[in-house]
């Protein structure tokens, strides 16, 4: 029988589970007495998840076996504690999931590389005296391992190994366990990384990552729906209600929001914005106004216009108090005496400016300002030309309307599916 002692100094030999799964019951005896078909184990936990129990055939019955009856896992088959055999009817209880059915040759999530991966093995061990899934193969040797005989199988090593702290499941269709997108290193992607994911995932797992991250993180939802691909923004807003894709469009910035309004149904469109708050309404219905290749379709109307005479400190203070987002304020333009955006100061020359000087001192040069209609080649031209990463946009009477920044050039520069990393989807 194989047994492993884990030591501080040596990590624990590595136990295929397709070895386990087929493998016999046996009694303490050696005798046996059926079949293990599954392995039990339960997630949400920390550390690596805990084997709670066997699904087991005796007699042609398939029954739950709990780990604490169990005294030996091996390839030789799984023993039991006792010579009694006590088989209880198996139920899912919370967070359990059957790793042959619910995990085995399905896409998991890597969250040290923000990609998919397909389970072709699953790797089991004891640690710290409890048997715990610690990893999984990545590689073609996995699935080989499973289709040899198993005596030729066990003779192939793990290939591409990768440790269970690196991993979420997808569960969706476990009832007993959700998807957990509050796994430290998962929360902590970029929403395009989480975006790459939902686009390179099934519609099925698509779906359940943005369900997890709106349950929660609504901030976060919106964010990953902003960098969606048009056609996976439409497939994941047609289902949903008004109210829901109100509710997400409202966190989005309003160009943002634009853009998704624009990929709706037209008989969806007015019931939408109905939805959104006055404020927020009111700037996307301006912005659906422009076309979406020129510079009014391209900016956001959100930016920060101060005075040529406003003391430093306070357009200091007037950035720490705007709830405009941080990717959008890298700089705060000066206004000319009529109004008119004149120049623009880098927040980063704010800082290191004198508080009590007036802003215009820190204006090195007039920038250039584009009318809505401007293309988008102009745009393009004259932000490269003046080395800029925000120019502003204004109407007839030279009232500034709006900013483009690069990353809107860049975005309408790209081809579509730029985001798709080679390698992101998992093998199969």
């Amino acid at each position: 029988m194989s047994t492993v002692n884990a030591t501080a100094s040596q990590a624990p030999p590595i136990l295929h589970l397709s070895s386990v799964v087929g493998s016999p019951l046996r009694d303490s005896d050696g005798e046996q007495l059926g079949k293990v078909e599954d392995v039990i184990v339960r997630l949400g936990g920390t550390g690596y998840p805990p084997i709670t129990g066997f699904l087991v055939k005796v007699a042609g019955r398939t029954s739950f076996l709990g780990v604490d009856r169990v005294s030996d896992i091996g390839p030789d088959g799984v023993v039991l504690r006792k010579a009694k055999l006590d088989l209880r009817r198996f139920e899912r209880r919370p967070e359990e999931v059957l790793l042959k059915r619910d995990l085995l040759d399905r896409q998991l999530i890597n969250v040290e590389g923000a990609r998919l991966v397909r389970a072709n093995e699953i790797e089991l061990a004891l640690v710290a005296g409890s048997w715990r899934v610690v990893g999984v193969d990545t590689g073609p040797r996995g699935g080989l391992r499973r289709l040899l005989p198993k005596p030729l199988g066990a003779r192939i090593a793990t290939g591409d190994f990768l440790d269970w702290a690196c991993v979420e499941p997808f569960v969706g269709h476990v009832p007993t366990v959700r998807l957990r997108v509050p796994h430290p290193k998962l929360a902590k992607l970029h929403p395009a990384q989480i975006a790459d994911l939902v686009e390179a995932a099934s519609k099925r797992e698509g779906e359940e990552i943005i369900q997890a991250v709106g349950d929660d993180d609504r901030e976060l939802e919106a964010d990953v729906f902003e960098e969606l691909d048009d056609q996976h923004q439409r497939e994941f807003l047609e289902d949903r209600p008004d109210e829901q894709v109100a509710e997400i469009l409202s966190r989005m910035a309003p160009d943002d929001a634009a853009d998704v309004i624009g990929e709706l149904d037209e008989d969806r469109r007015e019931s939408v914005l109905g939805l959104l708050p006055v404020s927020h309404r009111v700037k996307v219905r301006a912005l659906l106004g422009y076309d979406p290749a020129e510079a009014g379709g391209l900016m956001s109307p959100d930016f920060l216009l101060l005075g040529a005479s406003t003391p430093v400190g306070d357009a200091i203070e007037a950035v720490r108090q705007s709830n405009i987002e941080p990717e959008l304020l890298t700089a705060v333009f000066v206004a000319s005496s009529e109004g008119a955006p004149e120049g623009s100061v880098p927040v980063t020359a704010l800082l290191r400016g004198d508080p009590g000087a007036p802003l215009v001192q820190l204006v090195k040069h007039e920038i250039p300002s584009l009318s809505p209609d401007t293309s988008f080649e102009e745009v393009a031209r004259l932000m490269a030309d003046y080395n800029l990463t925000a120019i502003p946009v204004v109407d007839e009477q030279r009232r500034m309307v709006g900013v483009v920044t690069v990353d809107d050039v860049l975005g309408a520069m790209l081809p579509r599916g730029w985001r798709r990393r080679f390698g992101l989807l998992g093998e199969d």
